[in-house]
């Protein structure tokens, strides 16, 4: 019987779990970057479906501090995108 190296399944874990990324609004920047005016890049593998759109985020940090305001952060980040493009 064959077993798989540590380097293996480390690396096919890694692949897999950035094939499960999903592709979200803002090019995939971080929501609360953009409501904060910055321009976060993410792999949107922290996102959030609000209104059958998916958000992207940096960590689950900024996840968590943008649903405290959904709305008025999502005004902010939509704003700064739009001047921003």
């Amino acid at each position: 019987m064959k077993f798989l190296t540590p380097a293996i399944v480390t690396g096919a874990l890694l692949f897999a779990s950035s094939a499960m990324a999903a592709t979200g609004e803002y090019d995939n920047m971080c929501a609360m970057g953009l409501s904060l005016e910055k321009k976060v890049e993410t792999d949107c593998s922290v996102n959030a479906e609000i209104d059958g759109k998916t958000y992207c985020f940096g960590n689950e940090t900024a996840k968590t501090l943008f649903m405290k305001d959904v709305e008025g952060n999502l005004k902010k980040a939509q704003s700064f995108y739009d001047d921003n493009q």
